[in-house]
């Protein structure tokens, strides 16, 4: 056991994080509403699961994309316009999800969505790699990613209960409301966040991002990431409609289903945070993918099951996805140097919404069902699908962590080149 002292954090780098994490709150809302609206866009948009798999990968395809194409820039503004710029992008993607009434439109405005809202993930992490030190990203990874919990605490059961009252669009509204109050905030209070202008070697952005590219070590990063997300995706968009054909829940139970999911991670993120900083990032990602593993199976094997086993067995299986997804991002964040970090971000985020893309459509070609209301069938064959990738992520994962080992050793990563940023603030 690797003990390590936390590093505090500033007042400063508190705002910083509160900013992020409610910016990362409205988007990861917007991507998982689709999951609990499943099964009533299927209904009133008479869609197949591999129509509905489209819907989904469509916003995350679109933001791989974006992510490909603005991975040269992402180096060569304020991160503060770059995350401003999108964000608005990201608002009226939204607004127009509101707006649409038909299948065609929806598909549209969810590539519109995804080609803004993907890339604020990226920008985001750059945001933090430069303002936080290694020993403070578990803690920072772990309230960020909170959004996550606080999307299922807050977001989605009030999403559902607008839904439920007004139609499947309504959710859509809420989350355009929302971002606009915040968008207003970064404006006023993010400080910009330029200091990585002053080591740009490259002038071309296109070379810059080949250059990107080019870097063994980044390359073995990037192909955790799109594993880890491939595992992580393929369950998601099924999960209300598996939830309510095959597990006997009802449209009322869903929110609170999901807000009791939601508290825990709440409960669970910060302490995984910290742990990862001071316990070797390694060990916990791999214990929670094994863990992962045997609740994947075990869920997606299950029939009519009582309400509150389905409530046990997913907190169970939220602990196993949240404590992957705070160490790892922690590690791949220490890969990048200064200079590539706004490119290394994109191009890993892009990866990640491909993947993610390419698990949602590969589980609408897996899952069938064979008429309206009746059980999904082979949701099974996902859940073994996801063991065997998540294999392979653990292995994969080792070697990013054997890469930061390598610069922490070297002082690379414990003090980051812009120290004199902390100093400043």
């Amino acid at each position: 056991m690797n003990n390590q002292q936390p590093v505090p954090f500033t007042g400063y780098q508190k705002l910083v994080i509160f900013l992020l994490a409610i910016t990362q709150f409205t988007v990861i809302l917007d991507f998982m509403v689709m999951s609990p609206l499943g099964d009533m866009l299927m209904k009133s948009l008479n869609l197949k699961p591999s129509a509905f798999g489209i819907a989904v990968s469509a916003y995350a395809f679109s933001a791989g994309i974006s992510g490909l194409l603005t991975a040269g820039f992402a180096d060569k503004f304020d991160r503060k316009k770059l995350l401003l710029f999108f964000y608005l992008g990201f608002i009226a993607g939204t607004i127009f999800c509101g707006l649409a009434q038909s299948y065609a439109v929806l598909v549209a405005a969810r590539i519109i969505t995804g080609l803004f809202g993907g890339v604020i993930g990226s920008i985001s992490m750059a945001i933090i790699t430069d303002l936080f030190a290694l020993q403070q990203r578990g803690r920072v990874m772990g309230f960020i990613q909170m959004g996550f919990g606080g999307s299922q605490v807050l977001g989605v059961p009030i999403g559902l209960y607008l839904a439920n009252s007004w139609g499947w669009e309504a959710p859509f509204w809420m989350v355009a409301a929302l971002s606009i109050s915040i968008a207003i905030l970064i404006a006023a209070k993010l400080q910009p966040v330029a200091q990585h202008l002053l080591v740009q070697t490259d002038k071309s952005a296109f070379k810059h991002m080949l250059n990107t590219f080019s870097k063994s070590n980044y390359r073995i990063g990037f192909a955790a990431t799109a594993l880890l997300s491939i595992g992580g995706f393929m369950m998601m968009p099924f999960g209300s409609a598996f939830a309510i054909n095959n597990l006997g829940l009802t449209n009322q139970q869903l929110p609170l289903l999901f807000m009791v999911s939601g508290v825990c991670s709440l409960v669970i993120m910060p302490v995984v945070g910290k742990l990862s900083d001071k316990i070797d990032k390694f060990k916990i990602f791999a214990a929670a993918s094994v863990w992962t593993m045997i609740m994947c199976v075990a869920y997606t094997n299950l029939g009519i099951t009582p309400f509150i086993l389905v409530i046990a067995l997913n907190i169970l299986m939220m602990m196993g996805i949240m404590s992957r997804m705070i160490p790892s991002s922690a590690l791949t964040s220490a890969i990048p140097e200064m200079a590539d970090r706004g490119a290394f971000m994109s191009i890993n985020a892009s990866l990640q919404q491909i993947a993610g893309g390419v698990a949602a459509a590969a589980a609408g070609m897996i899952v069938t069902q064979q008429s309206k209301g009746s059980p999904l069938e082979h949701y099974n064959t996902v859940g073994y699908v996801i063991v065997v990738i998540s294999i392979l992520s653990i292995f994969l994962m080792s070697r990013v962590s054997n890469l930061t080992k390598s610069k922490t050793e070297s002082g690379k990563a414990i003090i980051p080149e812009e120290a004199a940023i902390h100093e400043a603030i």
